[in-house]
């Protein structure tokens, strides 16, 4: 049934976004006229994130961190059925399907798109498998990747902030290359997993423009040439050519038709539009209606994306990347981040709370977050004592080094839980206000901060982010930002709407100005993010490299 005859009958258009996130793939069903989400499905990864061994039981060294991809297609295969069940819609009403991922989650395969893993030959080399954004044991490669781009002054380095991370393709790429020289000569793709998911989709690998300029070095029509590439390795020469370059589709294009294949999987029909693939956080900001210059949103989770487009290109030190058409057509799209967020207060919670605090919790029938929160609300800012860095996973901007740690200043005997929940929280946001501070000396504005993900239920962190900042904090107008973002994007690639501009003022969410900063809050605050600088220039701009020397100790230790 094609999409005028549905229209004819009545029924709705709708569109299906799947965002797949760290732990889990989400579907949902979106009404193509006003952006309703009819229906929504979450399916876990069976094997999660592997970072102490494999399937099999192949232990893994420190700062590993990776996955199976049979589970993102496992998500195809139920979470999206499920969705569209939920909803009540019927398979001809939807249009296109379109998908994110999180970035720089990289995989090798073969020519057919074939996971290396899942050759019986490689299901124990640990390097066949996907390697998730927090795969950070390729810090070496990405050093001398640094160094000799500065050495060399390669252009494409300044549009990065003068460093590119150990998370992306071409240092773990490298990574491969030097630690399993079979796998990587084997691999006859290295594909991020955002363009895996749509080739098992409609049978075309089309890299998708967002991954490829801002986690694969590409800008202005091309990638870091071969002569820098033989001086990282002699065979790292040809790893563009032979393994990388693919057509670029740009964002909201139709990258294939969905298969025969694909559509036995989902319950969607054969040959609707396969939108090309996109990226969790930036794909969120439409979502959002952040499609001004100098509206950030930041993704806020167990990491934290911020993602603005502007009409002004500035270097912005530590930045992940601005990129022409990254995620607004027509404006330089800007990416940053922190590499630990709501995964720190996980940890913490993990790791320090006393049995009695999770007694009161249970017994007041509040999660241990809540419980904290609560208490943690109650305090005056800087009424703790405490500072802290938010480095548990390392530092993702704006000083791009996955080997510093995180560090708790200001504990004494006194000290309770709730003292050391609220200074995580609140060195959060001041990592953040550190990203927005680069973005304004570099002169690029920010005018408006909106808030999307998992943490906008914690209010308390909110209103700290509001007076950390000095911003007005907006927060956007749905559980689902990624899959809204993608269903949106869907909705663009199968001719509803004719740019995804237009889709957001129809489809997108946000509720501006929830959380206004306080005068006096912001004042205390001030006070406090001045020492977290201190702490923050001393401990991650070489005046005392105590956290890389410990990181070194850890290893030998382990070996």
């Amino acid at each position: 049934m094609h999409a005028d005859h549905v229209e004819s009958t009545g029924l709705d258009l709708c569109v299906v976004g799947v965002d797949f996130g760290t732990l889990s793939g989400r579907a949902v069903v979106v009404r193509v006229r006003d952006g309703a989400e009819l229906g929504v499905a979450e399916h876990s990864y069976r094997h999660a994130v592997l970072d102490r061994e494999l399937p099999d039981g192949t232990p893994l060294p420190p700062d590993w961190a990776l996955q199976v991809p049979s589970d993102y297609t496992d998500v195809l295969r139920t979470a999206v059925p499920e969705a569209l069940a939920r909803a009540g819609v019927r398979p001809e009403q939807v249009i296109g399907i379109g998908t994110d991922f999180t970035a720089c989650t990289v995989l090798p395969v073969l020519a057919d798109g074939t996971p290396l893993c899942e050759l019986p030959e490689y299901t124990a080399r640990p390097h066949a498998y996907v390697k998730l954004w927090r795969h950070h044991a390729a810090q070496d490669q990405a050093d001398r990747i640094n160094a000799l781009a500065a050495e060399r002054e390669e252009p494409w380095l300044e549009r990065y902030g003068g460093k590119i991370s150990s998370e992306w393709e071409f240092a773990k790429a490298l990574q491969v290359l030097e630690e399993d020289p079979e796998i990587y000569q084997r691999t006859e793709r290295w594909i991020e997993a955002a363009d895996w998911i749509v080739w098992r989709l409609c049978g075309a690998y089309v890299r998708n423009a967002c991954t490829a300029g801002y986690k694969g070095q590409y800008q202005d029509g091309r990638y870091p040439s071969p002569d820098y590439l033989a001086a990282l390795h002699p065979d790292f020469a040809a790893f563009v050519t032979d393994k990388l370059d693919q057509p670029i589709g740009q964002l909201g294009e139709v990258a294939g038709q969905l298969t025969a294949e694909a559509a036995a999987w989902t319950g969607l029909p054969e040959g609707i539009a396969v939108c090309v693939g996109n990226v969790d956080a930036h794909v969120t900001a439409p979502a959002a209606v952040a499609v001004e210059p100098g509206q950030m949103v930041a993704i806020m989770g167990t990491s934290t994306c911020h993602v603005m487009s502007s009409d002004q290109r500035g270097m912005v030190p530590g930045m992940c990347g601005v990129v022409v058409g990254g995620i607004l057509p027509g404006l330089w799209g800007y990416e940053a981040g922190q590499s630990g967020v709501g995964d720190i207060f996980a940890w913490f919670i993990r790791t320090s709370l006393p049995a009695e605090y999770a007694e009161r919790a249970a017994a007041a029938g509040q999660s241990p977050h809540e419980y904290l929160t609560e208490l943690a609300a109650g305090q005056r800012v800087g009424q703790h004592g405490l500072i802290a860095l938010d480095w548990h996973s390392g530092n993702r901007s704006t000083l791009v080094d996955h080997d510093l740690s995180g560090i708790v200043v200001g504990q004494t005997l006194s000290t309770r839980p709730e003292d050391v929940y609220r200074a995580l929280l609140e060195a959060t946001a001041f990592g953040t206000r550190t990203i927005i501070d680069a973005f304004e000396d570099a002169a690029v504005p920010v005018r408006e901060l909106i808030i999307a993900g998992g943490l906008t239920k914690n209010a308390l962190l909110m209103q700290i982010y509001a007076d950390v900042t000095r911003r007005p904090l907006g927060v956007i107008g749905s559980a689902q930002g990624p899959a809204l973002g993608a269903a949106m994007h869907a909705a663009v690639a199968a001719g509803a709407y004719p740019d995804i501009r237009a889709a957001a003022h129809a489809m997108g969410k946000v509720r501006r100005g929830v959380y206004q900063p306080h005068p006096e809050r912001a004042a205390a605050y001030e006070r406090l993010y001045a020492e977290y600088r201190v702490l923050h220039d001393y401990f991650g701009r070489g005046t005392n490299d105590v956290m890389h020397r410990l990181r070194r100790i850890r290893a030998e230790a382990s070996a």
